[in-house]
C-alpha cells in the first residue's frame, strides 16, 4: 500500500478522541526522520583519536557469499509470502467492495479511481500483487535478500490492516 494510504488512514476522522494523537504521532515521526541530525556523520567531539602505532593493520579478504544469497527466487518461503500477499489482497478486495456497495467510501485516493466497479477494484489489487512480486524480484536480483522478503511482509501487513479497518468501520 502506498504511503498516501497510510497517511489517509492515520488522518481519517475517528469517532473517539484519538484523532489528535494519531495526527501528532505522524507529524512527530516525519519530524524525526526529516531532521538533519538523523543523517549526521563523523566522530563525537569528545571521542579519543587513535594513534597510528596502536591501530592494527586492516587485512582485505575477498567477500564470500552467504548461504542465504544462494537461494532461488521461487523458493518455499517466497511462495508462501506471495500466497499471503494474494490472500490479503483478496480479503481487502472483498471488504472494500462490500463496503462500497453498502454506501461506504474509499479512503485511498489511488484506489478510489478504480472503485466504480468490481473489475476495476480487482485490476487494482491484482496490479498491487504483481507490483509487490516485481519489486521483490528486483531486490533479489540486486542481492538485497532481506528486503526481498520484507516487501512482501510489509504488503501483507498493509492489506490486512486495510481489510481490518474496513471491517471495523462498516
Amino acid at each position: 500500500m502506498p504511503l498516501v494510504y497510510v497517511l489517509a488512514v492515520a488522518a481519517a476522522p475517528m469517532t473517539n478522541n484519538r484523532f489528535p494523537y494519531c495526527l501528532l504521532s505522524v507529524i512527530a515521526l516525519l519530524a524525526v526522520f526529516a531532521s538533519p541530525a538523523a543523517f549526521g556523520q563523523g566522530p563525537l567531539p569528545d571521542a579519543p583519536t587513535p594513534d597510528a602505532a596502536s591501530v592494527p593493520p586492516v587485512v582485505m579478504t575477498p567477500a564470500t557469499t552467504s548461504v542465504e544469497s544462494k537461494h532461488n527466487f521461487w523458493d518455499r518461503e517466497n511462495k508462501a509470502l506471495f500466497a499471503g500477499v494474494v490472500a490479503s489482497h483478496c480479503a481487502d478486495l472483498a471488504v472494500t467492495y462490500t463496503n462500497l456497495q453498502s454506501g461506504g467510501r474509499e479512503l485511498n485516493p489511488v484506489v478510489r479511481v478504480f472503485g466504480r466497479s468490481f473489475a476495476g477494484l480487482a485490476a487494482n489489487f491484482a496490479g498491487e500483487s504483481v507490483g509487490t512480486a516485481t519489486l521483490s524480484y528486483l531486490f533479489h536480483k540486486t542481492g538485497h535478500h532481506k528486503m526481498e522478503r520484507a516487501i512482501s511482509m510489509f504488503d501483507i501487513g498493509m492489506s490486512t490492516g486495510a481489510a481490518t479497518y474496513g471491517l471495523k468501520h462498516r
